[in-house]
């Protein structure tokens, strides 16, 4: 498969290809094989606590690990009306979390109309920011509306060095996202008693799996507070998902077929029982329901009886729905496990 580089967006192969190479690998034998071993199979949901809602792929950046292939000239973007559907089948339930993902979400212009609904909805809400759209002329005042809705933000930082966040997320990215940083501590963000959650997320480099949470999280704390005066609340550690352009890389640095099997050889029983899907539901930015994040950008909604758009949103049978499941998921049950929220396991 010819490969490109990356920097503006370029079609990577389709989700249909991901799927075959997936599939295909010699290291790593069927992901369901392993679920069979340990009583799991067919994974099914324990209930929704999570909505997550993925609004496009328009990105002020390019990152060389998103799964999402996102970026500056990227068009998917949610409507008005399917924005309304999504807060209709919100106010169904009772799930308390709402999780606004992207691209980076806050561009799309129905943004904080959703977050203005979900917590007039009593719901937590989670804004998944790069941190340097709070840098842009057009989104000025955006730190104080996550303030005053009381948004906890969720914010990727591969590094506490500006060589590491440089490379993998763009030249002078680094510097942004540590004004970013000081301007949400101005306004309370990881401060003590402030009620304004701001978690950061860090995403391995290369081809290998995150050191154990706690380790890191103390290293970026003690790394930021000295050289930034940069305070957070916690770290979660995720790991890169061979899909979209982190596959590309693996693909280009010959590291694929290895790192495949070093997911394989890492899973773990109880990561695999605790896995996100089990508690989330994914809506794609055309309305499409996922069991997750990285399910969408395979092409993977939801089946097995189980309704396929949030304009059909039934609670009931999405409570307990069986979960679509592919070699990718290696990723999310490796080691203390994967998810939005970081190790599953301690």
């Amino acid at each position: 498969m010819a490969l490109t580089l990356l920097g503006q967006h370029n079609p990577l192969a389709s989700p249909t290809e991901q799927l075959k190479m997936l599939g295909g690998t010699t290291s790593c034998p069927p992901f369901e094989r392993q679920l069979d071993r340990i009583g799991l199979l067919p994974l099914r949901a324990t209930g929704i606590t999570v909505f997550q809602i993925n609004v496009g792929k328009f990105c002020n950046q390019t990152c060389r690990h998103c799964h999402v292939d996102a970026g500056p000239d990227r068009t998917e973007h949610m409507s008005r009306e399917t924005a309304e559907y999504c807060i209709q089948a919100l106010a169904k339930t009772d799930i308390p979390v709402v999780d606004i993902t992207g691209g980076a979400p806050e561009l799309n212009p129905n943004f904080r109309w959703l977050v203005e609904q979900a917590r007039s909805l009593g719901r937590q809400v989670l804004d998944r920011c790069n941190l340097s759209v709070l840098l842009l002329p057009s989104q000025a005042d955006l730190g104080e509306f996550l303030a005053a809705h009381q948004v906890e933000v969720v914010a990727s930082l591969p590094s506490y060095r500006a060589s590491q966040t440089d490379a993998q997320r763009g030249e002078g990215i680094f510097e942004k996202s540590i004004q970013a940083l000081r301007l949400l501590n101005r306004l309370g963000y990881g401060q003590p008693g402030s009620g304004l959650s701001l978690n950061l997320v860090y995403n391995p480099a290369g081809a290998f799996l995150a050191p154990k949470q706690e380790a890191i999280e103390a290293q970026f704390r003690k790394e930021l507070r000295a050289r930034h005066g940069v305070e957070f609340n916690h770290l979660y550690t995720i790991t890169n998902m061979p899909i979209s352009r982190f596959l590309e890389f693996l693909l280009e640095s010959g590291n694929y077929e290895q790192y495949m099997e070093r997911l394989a050889n890492a899973f773990n029983p109880t990561a695999a029982a605790g896995v996100m899907c089990r508690y989330t539901i994914s809506v794609g930015w055309d309305g499409t329901l996922y069991d997750c994040d990285f399910n969408q950008m395979l092409d993977l909604p939801v089946e097995h009886g189980a309704p396929a758009h949030i304009r059909d949103f039934d609670p009931v049978q999405l409570h307990q729905r069986q979960i679509t499941t592919r070699n990718h998921c290696y990723g999310c049950t490796a080691g203390a496990g994967s998810s939005c929220g970081g190790s599953v396991t301690s």
